[in-house]
């Protein structure tokens, strides 16, 4: 084994984690905030950014916000700028500059130039940190209009996408865990995960009964013919239903039954912790970070991918493998995989899939030509 998975292997994927920067414990403004005294007047106009609303923002989502406006005033303080007083330069003035400063890269911190949607995911985290400092900084302005259309014209790029996982491989990747109680667990995992098409947080944010844990993501009903997932979105309850295999070993449902039933998990996370040995549920919910962990350590323990050197490997699959599979190769119509992915049209959907069916309708053709 090279060193990669070694140290892969060395973490413990049951390890208690320190806090995340999204864990509910985390203000949902930066510390340094409540020293910033905060201007009379507006920052930008008075329209406010819709998608910046912290109402409907996800945990992991006010984090990387709060990471955003910590990356920005440094780059300010870098550059003799206050980005809450519109003197010397306006705030929008101020935030196109820095907008167009994270295409070039930084030279001062090592940082690689990022890709457009990324900035455009920076700026509607600046948006939302001006909004709660009481200001209003507008996307719409036509200072920040301009270095976004300069930065799609110059350096757009297509989107980096994680590899779909195929059925073929989930099996072999299931094959390779162990048949103790945290084999259990991450059989479980995955084959719920991939039948699903769940994002890793949804995985790990499921509970065995509604209302069984304050940061609770859903629960879980079986039934006779399958499992319904009912996950709790931004716009309300959503549900996911998880049908039964062909065989056992293949079946999402089998595989919760057995994990539920072996761990003894009749009331809160459906996904703990074990004890080191694999023997004992602690009760303690896994951090998604941990699904990721998991999908990378089988994809290489099952061979998957073996042509490549192992580092481009393990680039190559994160904990969105598992919903890109799902959408590239159930066979079954767009529709279907737009509600069963909770998508909001089907073109969204469609940046998930991996391998399309192309021209299979041939409008030219079609009108004759």
């Amino acid at each position: 084994m090279t060193r990669i998975y070694r140290n892969m292997a060395a973490q413990d994927p049951d390890k208690p984690n320190s806090p995340s920067p999204g864990d509910a414990t985390q203000p949902l403004v930066p510390e340094t905030a409540s020293n910033t005294s905060l201007p009379s007047q507006s920052a930008g106009t008075h329209a406010p950014d819709r998608r910046a609303n912290p109402a409907t923002a996800s945990g992991n989502t006010l984090a990387a916000y709060r990471t955003d406006w910590t990356d920005f005033t440094r780059w300010c303080r870098r550059h003799g700028l206050d980005p809450l007083s519109s003197v010397p330069c306006p705030a929008p003035e101020i935030v196109g500059r820095y907008l167009a400063s994270l295409a070039d890269g930084d030279d001062h911190t090592g940082r690689r130039p990022l890709a457009v949607t990324t900035i455009e995911r920076r700026l509607s985290g600046l948006v939302w940190n001006y909004a709660q400092r009481g200001l209003e900084l507008d996307r719409r302005n036509r200072q920040i209009i301009s270095v976004l259309a300069d930065l799609r014209r110059h350096h757009a790029r297509p989107p980096a996408q994680k590899t779909a996982i195929r059925a073929g491989e989930i099996l072999a990747m299931v094959a390779t865990l162990p048949h103790d109680l945290r084999g259990l667990r991450d059989r479980a995992m995955l084959l719920l995960g991939y039948a699903g098409g769940l994002r890793r947080s949804e995985i790990v944010g499921l509970d065995r009964h509604r209302d069984d844990a304050p940061e609770s993501g859903g629960w879980v009903e079986i039934m006779p013919a399958g499992a319904l997932l009912l996950l709790a979105t931004r716009t309300g309850l959503r549900e996911v239903e998880v049908g039964r295999g062909s065989s056992d070993r293949s079946c999402p449902v089998h595989a919760l039954e057995q994990w539920l039933h072996f761990a003894r998990i009749d009331s809160g996370p459906v996904f703990v912790a074990t004890s080191r040995d694999g023997t004992r549920a602690l009760g303690r919910r896994l951090n998604d970070r941990h699904v990721a962990r998991l999908i990378k350590r089988t994809v290489l323990d099952a061979g998957i991918r073996s042509d490549l050197p192992e580092a481009e490997r393990l680039a190559l699959f994160s904990g969105h493998s598992l919903r890109a599979g799902l959408a590239s190769f159930a066979e079954t119509d767009e529709r279907s995989l737009q509600s069963h992915l909770g998508h909001a049209s089907v073109e969204v959907t469609r940046r998930y899939q991996r391998r399309r069916d192309r021209f299979r309708v041939n409008l030219t053709t079609a009108t004759g030509l």
